[in-house]
């Protein structure tokens, strides 16, 4: 696997943070980019919807006093490259192998999609020897209905990012509750007016909520995919932490609590008061420092 580093310091997305960036090829020729920093035990971090390595750059900054921390862009963001006509879950676990490979890590934490990646990864690469899984998006027994997928594309393909953007995160349950309240029209308009206001700060190699909104239709096809795949990964080599918070939609609760009944030796936290961000950046809702500590006790 044909690799390449240049070093990055200190950006937008990481303010206190010094980090080099390299690159892996995946199996099938793609480049995948990925951030490190820290030093210690390698982990490498799998990022979920509509986030890309610069989501958990807090979480690795609180994690580099012991770990060497590894943060891939996903494909279709940021430092790699794009999506290709036959994807399916089988080039994410191929791609975290091929960083796995580069770095000789043996930890991984993923969160949400990136979850259920590393869920599949653990049935295939034994170089997974832990996994701290934070919140997978299973489908078990018709637990979240993934039929806005269609209007989604729709409005994606008529270039309507905003429409498409709303409709998402309805149909994902991702805002807070009062967003059902609220009428589409201003939904819109309060979205748009994200939107822009993130393209005008935006700088360097910083990765935009307009440039992630392609990517939701591919996590939701890896979501639709491993439906019904839940007793497979009974098979998993890995050692399991399943973490969750209490303010999350109850689908993810869902998947937790079926996972627990497959893998009942693996500890199971909850982090109270914390949503479905509960490891991103504090501008996210996340708390980075929270989600470390039981991390650290994890994996040392």
């Amino acid at each position: 696997m044909k690799t390449k580093t240049s070093v990055k310091h200190q950006s937008a997305a990481a303010a206190r943070v010094h980090y080099t960036t390299s690159f892996v090829t995946s199996k099938d020729g793609t480049t995948i980019g990925y951030r490190q920093l820290g030093r210690g035990p390698g982990v490498v971090l799998v990022h979920g919807t509509m986030e890309s390595a610069q989501s958990h750059m807090q979480l690795a900054e609180a994690l580099a006093d012991t770990y060497t921390v590894y943060l891939h862009d996903r494909r279709g963001r940021g430092l790699s490259g794009p999506y290709n006509d036959d994807y399916s879950i089988q080039k994410d676990v191929e791609d975290l192998d091929a960083l796995l490979t580069q770095t000789g890590a043996h930890y991984v934490f993923g969160v949400s999609v990136g979850a259920i990646i590393c869920l599949q990864a653990s049935l295939t690469l034994p170089a997974i020897h832990k996994a701290a899984i934070f919140e997978p998006p299973l489908i078990i027994n018709n637990s979240v209905s993934t039929d806005f997928l269609t209007r989604y594309d729709n409005e994606m393909a008529q270039g309507k990012v905003t429409s498409a953007l709303v409709t998402g995160m309805l149909g994902s349950q991702m805002g807070p509750p009062i967003f059902n309240s609220i009428p589409r029209w201003l939904l819109k308009l309060l979205t748009n007016m994200m939107l822009a206001s993130e393209d005008k700060k935006a700088k360097g190699d910083y990765v935009t909520m307009r440039m992630l909104a392609p990517t939701m239709h591919y996590d939701l096809q890896l979501a639709i995919e491993t439906e019904g795949s839940l007793e497979s990964f009974g098979a998993a080599r890995a050692e399991l932490l399943l973490l969750g918070s209490s303010k999350s939609p109850t689908y993810f609760k869902v998947a937790l609590d079926s996972l627990e009944k497959i893998f009942p030796f693996a500890k199971r936290i909850e982090f109270l008061g914390l949503n479905h961000g509960a490891s991103g950046n504090t501008n996210r809702g996340g708390n980075p420092e929270r989600v470390a500590q039981e991390l650290r006790r994890f994996f040392t």
